[in-house]
Order: C-alpha cells, then structure tokens, then sequence
C-alpha cells in the first residue's frame, strides 16, 4: 500500500491493483497471536542452547551456544514476522482483498466482490479469546467460504465489513435502477 499526497494536503491511501473510483475503506491483518510460531521458534532454539553452558560451567567457550542459538531463534522470528506482516485483508468500496504472503517470494491474492457477499458471522474462542482480543470470521459467498482465523477485534471487523457490503449493494441497486431506466 502506498500513501499519496492530494492538492489539499490530504492523505490518499492505494493499494496495487486498485481500480478507478475506487477507494480504500480499511485494512486489517490477523491478531499478533497468529505468530504464535515464531515466538516459539524464537524461545526454544534459545532455550535448547541454554542448556550445555548450565550442565558444563567450567567450560567458557560453552557460553557462546546460546548466542548462536538466540541467532537461530531470530531468523526464524523474522520468517514468522514477516508472513504475518505481509498478510493483509484490505475492504474498498468494491471489494474485499486478501494478499496472503507465502515464504520469502511468494504471495497469494483472493478478491470477493462485496455485493457478492451473502453472508458473515463470527467467533471468539472462548477465554483466550476474549482476553486477548481474536477471533474467526466467516464471510460465505455462492462459491464458497472465506474463513479467516484468528483476527484481531473480530466484532469491529465484523461491523464494518457489514457497513461495506450493504453499501455496496445498495450502489449496486442504484446502478442497475439506472441502467434500467436509460433501457427504457
């Protein structure tokens, strides 16, 4: 997404692929939670290195172990960080846009017409849920469902993700009522 500068010094947001006259509504991505992974690939390399330098104390060249293990742990947290960065939802008047980063190279691009849109719902798991603040939410369409885990305030997602797609049906009807009338 790219930031522009209108005449009025006010701030346009764009996104690849964005149509004419369309415009951003919102973006949003999945809670931090989602990155449970990476904090996990970051705490146990570190922690199995932690272990040589605590059975075997007389030997200082042991201490370097968990440096080379925090390292480890690192890389594999900015892997995580990064798929969890790049993985965003974003809802324009038109259209609901889920780029999903797959590795360091690869990305996956899901488009739903919001006037398409029949249905959404959502779930907050239980305690930890609740707690933390995630939840799932369910957006079915004719083709198919798109579930998306673990996001963040799924309730105010939910609310403006209503807010789009029943504007954008009722533009939908206006533009038909209009192509209509010029039939006739």
């Amino acid at each position: 997404m790219k930031a522009r500068r209108r005449d009025r010094g006010e701030v346009k947001l764009d996104f690849d692929g964005q149509r004419p006259n369309e415009e951003l509504r919102f973006v949003f991505r999945r809670h931090i939670i989602a990155m449970r992974k990476g904090f996990y690939g970051l705490l146990i390399p570190f922690a199995i290195s932690a272990i040589p330098p605590l059975i075997w104390q007389d030997r200082l060249e042991l201490f370097l172990i968990p440096v080379v293990g925090l390292l480890i742990g690192l890389v594999i947290f900015a892997y995580h960080f990064m798929l969890w960065y790049y993985t965003v939802y974003i809802v324009s008047t038109e259209r609901l846009r889920q780029v999903t980063q797959r590795g360091f190279f690869g990305t996956d691009v899901v488009e739903l017409r919001l006037s398409k849109i029949q249905n959404i719902s959502y779930n907050i798991p239980g305690f930890a849920g609740e707690l933390f603040g995630f939840g799932t939410l369910v957006i079915q369409t004719f083709v198919g469902d798109l579930v998306i885990h673990k996001v963040e305030h799924p309730d105010k997602i939910y609310n403006k993700l209503q807010d789009a797609v029943m504007e954008a049906i009722d533009r939908q009807g206006d533009n038909e009522e209009s192509f209509y009338q010029t039939e006739t």
